[in-house]
């Protein structure tokens, strides 16, 4: 903190320090019941730790509970504040209904403090380090006291200034939740296209059929449509005589290979020329193909980006596919249809940690439209809901960060 309390962007018409109070000098904090209560199908909304961000719950009490248990109670402006677990997320309380809520939140009622400018505040750097420093990180889980939250330095400005600060980070924070609402109502389209666009168990035809196609589809084994695996169970840069790289071409693993993407930034590890000629010999990776892991965690699908060149490393494997019979982009969707995700655990073995083999795939029966065209149209049905739906995270994630910088900076 710099010697003049002054924030580095401002709003126009202000000026001036600002002033640096602790938390319980400009309100009052109280924590919540200590009691695990006995929930009912209605009553008073109890929350906790995990209701923060939406403040609402399914779970009730009594009202006759809430009247023992709750003297001090949440008002609208009130803010209620995790500080059990999830230290130090902050939301406030912006309808006048009785809510009741266990030990691990906080309530803070200030008079004097516009709720959404101490909201933002708590959640600016400078706030969440001191929170961070008075957490009992030896707790488990860790925990702040009630009365710590109180020495919490707050630093404010005039009421007018709050304000402004405060509406301003109230219409982010709807921009942000309107934009997670959106992301949400896409991937549960998603999820429900999966659904009915493959038929049901021990049906032919899907319930959703994109158009201009009829017929049945086929059943057939998996592995009529794949000409072969490529897998490298086992296989690592010791055993070939060799090293990784800090740079190269990167090595494709159960840990980078999400479900529909490659993480660059996970277990990145590199090979260079002659460690991708020895490691992958004359099964170079194409652009297309399907990536499956087979364990920690089973069942991610993604395809190759690009023909770069990539080491199929441990617990994934890649498909060569007879492009007579399928095509890549509808065997990524088919993997991850919820009727072969079933099948595929069913097969599974292991305990925590599931895996599928070869020898459990050979056994996966699959429904496969008979004509290729169909089976291209539907890949890119879902290419295009893919990239919509990564637009709208992108654009969340700016949203975010945007938020990140101004809390940085709009206050001291």
């Amino acid at each position: 903190m710099g010697s003049k309390k002054i924030p580095e962007v401002r709003f126009k018409e202000f000026s001036g320090e600002w002033e640096e109070r602790k938390l319980g000098e400009v309100a009052d904090v109280y924590d919540g019941t200590h009691q695990t209560p006995k929930y009912k199908k209605e009553g008073i909304m109890f929350l906790s730790v995990e209701n923060i961000k939406s403040l609402k719950s399914s779970k009730y009490i009594s009202e006759e509970a809430f009247n023992k248990e709750f003297k001090i109670r949440p008002e609208k402006n009130d803010l209620l504040m995790t500080r059990i677990g999830d230290i130090g997320t902050a939301n406030v309380v912006d309808e006048d209904v009785p809510i009741a809520y266990y030990v691990s939140l906080a309530l803070i009622k200030s008079q004097v403090l516009n709720p959404y400018f101490l909201q933002a505040n708590i959640h600016a750097p400078t706030t969440q380090k001191e929170l961070w420093r008075k957490t009992l990180h030896i707790a488990f889980p860790k925990k702040i006291n009630k009365n710590e939250i109180s020495k919490i330095r707050i630093l404010s400005t005039s009421f007018e200034e709050q304000m402004k600060i405060g509406c301003f980070f109230k219409k982010l924070n709807e921009i942000i939740a309107l934009k997670e609402r959106e992301l949400d109502t896409l991937k549960q389209t998603k999820q429900g296209f999966l659904q009915k666009m493959f038929p049901k168990e021990g049906e032919l035809v899907p319930e959703i059929r994109l158009p201009g196609f009829r017929g049945e589809w086929e059943e057939r084994n998996f592995f009529d449509n794949i000409n072969s695996i490529i897998d490298f169970r086992g296989r690592t840069p010791k055993k070939l005589g060799l090293d990784w790289s800090k740079s190269g071409y990167l090595a494709l693993s159960a840990l980078n290979v999400k479900n529909g993407y490659i993480d660059l930034n996970v277990d990145a590890y590199y090979g260079d020329e002659e460690l991708y000629n020895k490691w992958m010999g004359d099964k170079k990776l194409k652009q297309g193909q399907v990536l499956f892991t087979t364990e920690a965690p089973m069942g991610n699908v993604a395809q190759v980006p690009d023909n770069k060149g990539y080491i199929l490393s441990q617990r994934t494997i890649a498909f060569d596919v007879d492009d007579t019979k399928i095509t890549n982009d509808f065997l990524s969707i088919l993997l991850r249809s919820p009727i072969v995700i079933n099948e595929l655990y069913s097969m599974s073995s292991g305990g925590t940690a599931k895996g599928v083999s070869q020898k459990s795939l050979s056994k996966l029966k699959i429904v496969v439209p008979k004509s290729l065209e169909e089976q291209i149209q539907f890949g890119n049905f879902f290419k295009q809901l893919h990239r919509t739906i990564a637009l709208h995270e992108q654009e969340l994630n700016v949203l975010k960060q945007t938020k990140k910088a101004f809390l940085q900076k709009m206050f001291v």
